[in-house]
C-alpha cells in the first residue's frame, strides 16, 4: 500500500488528508445523531405529563434542556413561562422556533464538509492523474530517429500508476456520498420530529397560560 502511495506521487496525499478527515466527520456524525440525544421517543409525553397542572420549576427546565436536542427546544417554551406567565402564543411560538432553528443548524453541522469532499475527491483524482500522465509523457525523451524512446512497459506502469489517483478519488467519494445522504435523511427526519413535537408542544403551553 505504501509502495502505491509513493508511486502515485504528491497529488495522493490531498487525497488522504480528504479520507481521514471523511472518516472523522461521519464518526463524529453517527455519535451526535443518536436518537438519544436528539429526539428520545418518550420525553415530549414526559414534558406534558410534568407540566400538566403547572410550569415546573427551573431546575427541572434546567434538566430537561441538557437532556437532548428535543429537550433544549421544550424547555425553551416553559422558560418563556416563567419569565413572562402572560405571554402571547405568538411569543411562544417565536422563542421555540429560535430555539429550533439553533439545534438545527448543530444537527447539520458539518454535512457541508462531507458534501464538498464527496464532490471534490474525484476531482483531485482526476488531477492526480493528469499531473502523473503529464510527468509521464514528459520524461519520455524522443530518440535520435525522433521515435519516442523508453519502456513500453515501464510507460504502461506508469499510467496504471497515475490511474491510481482516480480510483483513490472515487473510493473516497463514494462512501462520502452515501454517508452524507445518509445523515442529510436522518436530519431531515429528526427536523420533522421536533418540529411536530414543539407544535404539539405550544398547544399545551398556551392552555397553562391562564392557569
Amino acid at each position: 500500500m505504501f509502495s502505491i502511495i509513493q508511486a502515485a506521487g504528491w497529488p495522493i496525499w490531498p487525497l488522504i488528508a480528504c479520507s481521514i478527515l471523511a472518516l472523522a466527520l461521519v464518526i463524529e456524525r453517527f455519535i451526535s445523531l443518536k436518537t438519544a440525544k436528539v429526539a428520545p421517543p418518550r420525553l415530549l409525553d414526559e414534558a406534558l405529563a410534568v407540566s400538566r397542572t403547572s410550569v415546573p420549576t427551573p431546575d427541572v427546565v434546567t434538566q430537561l434542556e441538557q437532556n437532548s436536542a428535543l429537550g433544549e427546544v421544550l424547555a425553551s417554551g416553559f422558560r418563556a413561562l416563567n419569565s413572562d406567565p402572560r405571554c402571547t402564543e405568538v411569543d411562544l411560538r417565536a422563542t421555540m422556533e429560535n430555539s429550533g432553528r439553533a439545534v438545527a443548524h448543530r444537527l447539520e453541522r458539518y454535512l457541508s464538509a462531507l458534501a464538498t469532499i464527496a464532490s471534490a475527491a474525484p476531482l483531485l483524482g482526476l488531477l492526480g492523474t493528469v499531473i502523473g500522465m503529464i510527468e509521464i509523457f514528459g520524461s519520455q525523451a524522443p530518440t535520435g530517429g525522433g521515435a519516442p524512446g523508453g519502456n513500453p512497459a515501464q510507460l504502461a506502469h506508469g499510467i496504471s500508476v497515475a490511474l491510481y489517483n482516480t480510483a483513490f478519488g472515487l473510493i473516497i467519494a463514494i462512501p462520502s456520498l452515501i454517508f452524507w445522504r445518509y445523515f442529510r435523511g436522518r436530519v431531515d427526519e429528526y427536523l420533522l420530529t421536533l418540529e411536530l413535537s414543539a407544535e404539539r408542544f405550544v398547544r399545551h403551553l398556551n392552555t397553562l397560560r391562564g392557569k
